[in-house]
């Protein structure tokens, strides 16, 4: 009976970071995320050097003591250059995929809600930008927005549009069928009142799964940019800039592009186990 009764009383979110903290798997994700960001706000105090600390006599020096993991081509620190390299890898993920939120939500949040004309109009432009693959779209926006780092999110942000537009109309299209919107609507509720205190807040679920897994593609996608050359300019580190720098000499210093890479995908697979964990907390089917 105490329990039934705790379990009351649980708000909705607490029993959602309940459920998510027995998901052993997701919750390494969320550590791993939590020391990747710990890393990148205080990459002054962790790096052991400056990002662009050259030094020619330390050339090609592989994984040691004084280098963990190892120096480049033009004797800088690869870990140093990993370790700030995480704050444009978050800063790009988090950015672009709010862009792609915000932008992608409220259109489709306003074409579920309105429906008719409006949806039919909005999906519409929607499809259109669809029917061109995301990355492609990334690509072409970055070239011609040139490069940089504001660009690079601007371009990975608006090539996720779509995405978040269906999913925000989806779940928008079956909360606005409940009782408590109806009621909102009887008592003079305007319709931007609606949208924010009603539907807004009961569609959240799918989106924050959707986001946890789009700051993943979005990372993957800078450092496709960054490789291709469309990403921020040299000497700023970035993961994917630095396994480009490190492709020529691949043969012979493997360490140069493997510590990047590892962690693209050390971070990429964290996202997705806490995505994948979110989803199965969030999921209502599921609850106990």
């Amino acid at each position: 009976m105490v329990s039934k009764h705790n379990k009351k009383k649980r708000g909705p979110w607490r029993e959602v970071w309940r459920r998510l903290k027995k998901n052993k798997m997701a919750m390494g994700g969320l550590t791993v995320m939590i020391l990747l960001a710990l890393i990148a706000i205080f990459a002054e105090y962790v790096a052991p050097y400056g990002f662009d600390d050259q030094n020619l006599a330390n050339r090609f020096i592989g994984p040691s003591r004084e280098y963990l993991f190892g120096t480049d081509n033009l004797g800088r620190d690869i870990l140093s250059r990993i370790i700030y390299g995480s704050r444009v890898s978050l800063t790009v993920g988090f950015i672009a995929v709010g862009i792609a939120l915000v932008i992608g939500g409220a259109l489709g949040a306003v074409a579920a809600f309105y429906g008719g004309k409006v949806d039919n109009v909005i999906m519409r432009l929607v499809d259109i930008i669809l029917a061109i693959p995301g990355m492609l779209l990334a690509i072409s926006l970055a070239a011609a927005l040139g490069p940089g780092l504001t660009n690079m999110m601007i371009a990975i942000g608006v090539g996720s549009i779509p995405g978040y537009a269906r999913i925000v109309r989806s779940s928008v299209m079956t909360v606005k069928e409940q009782e408590y919107v109806e009621a909102a609507r009887s008592v003079g509720a305007s319709d931007l009142r609606i949208i924010m205190n009603h539907i807004i807040p009961n569609s959240l679920a799918p989106v924050i799964v959707q986001s946890t897994l789009g700051v993943a593609g979005a990372i993957l996608s800078a450092s496709a940019l960054s490789f291709l050359g469309l990403g921020i300019k040299p000497p700023n580190p970035e993961w994917g800039g630095m396994l480009a720098g490190a492709r020529q000499f691949i043969r012979d210093y493997w360490h140069m592009t493997t510590f990047p890479g590892l962690m693209i995908m050390i971070t990429i697979y964290a996202l997705n186990l806490l995505g994948d964990g979110l989803r199965d907390a969030l999921d209502p089917r599921l609850r106990s």
